[in-house]
């Protein structure tokens, strides 16, 4: 599976059980860490770990094992790795602290690089 195509099952993923305010971030030209970044709001702490079981579950059905979860202990900000693709999960007050949107979406020349999924 390439890395679009991951992006776009994670963002299925997220859509399916209400994850709020889905942002890609196509940061290739950024890092070699990752390809994508998807960044997505659960309406609470429980919420917040059933969007990241459903895009690991989907994920692993697809044949792409995470590589790593953190942060599950706490349910305010999960991040699961899967690779070519970092998804970030949040409560939206985490999510406007840390603003991860606006870090990564600026490129060297100053365009914004995010797309909405």
């Amino acid at each position: 599976m390439n890395s679009e195509k991951l992006c776009d099952l994670v963002v299925e993923a997220l859509e399916e059980i209400k994850g709020l305010d889905i942002i890609k971030l196509d940061v290739r030209s950024m890092t070699t860490v990752t390809d994508w970044m998807i960044v997505a709001s659960g309406t609470s702490s429980r919420h917040v770990l059933a969007l990241v079981e459903n895009v690991s579950d989907k994920a692993k059905a697809a044949g792409h094992r995470p590589s790593g979860v953190e942060g599950e202990s706490g349910g305010e900000w999960v991040l699961l790795d899967l690779q070519d693709a970092l998804v970030h999960v949040m409560l939206p007050k985490v999510r406007e602290f840390y603003n991860l949107e606006k870090l990564w979406s600026i490129t060297p020349s100053g365009d914004a690089a995010a797309t909405d999924g």
